[in-house]
């Protein structure tokens, strides 16, 4: 799955075991709160002020290639 700007983080956070610890590393700590699950990354980076391409960027190098984290 290729991560895009579109992708909610109920996606990520479902498909990918080590998302959560990615995503803290940009400052995003409310994955147990129900609307998080439906905010896409582009949303997210923009309430954290974060630069949304970079975030897209960096989660696709860490999670995609990491097949081994990936949940079936």
């Amino acid at each position: 799955m290729e991560i895009t700007k579109d992708t909610t983080l109920g996606e990520i956070l479902k498909k990918y075991s080590n998302a959560e610890d990615i995503l803290r590393g940009f400052g995003m700590h409310c994955f147990s709160c129900p609307m998080s699950q439906m905010e896409t990354v582009e949303e997210a980076g923009a309430v954290h002020g974060l630069d949304v391409d970079f975030m897209v960027k960096k989660l696709n190098e860490d999670l995609i290639p990491a097949k081994k984290n990936c949940k079936k």
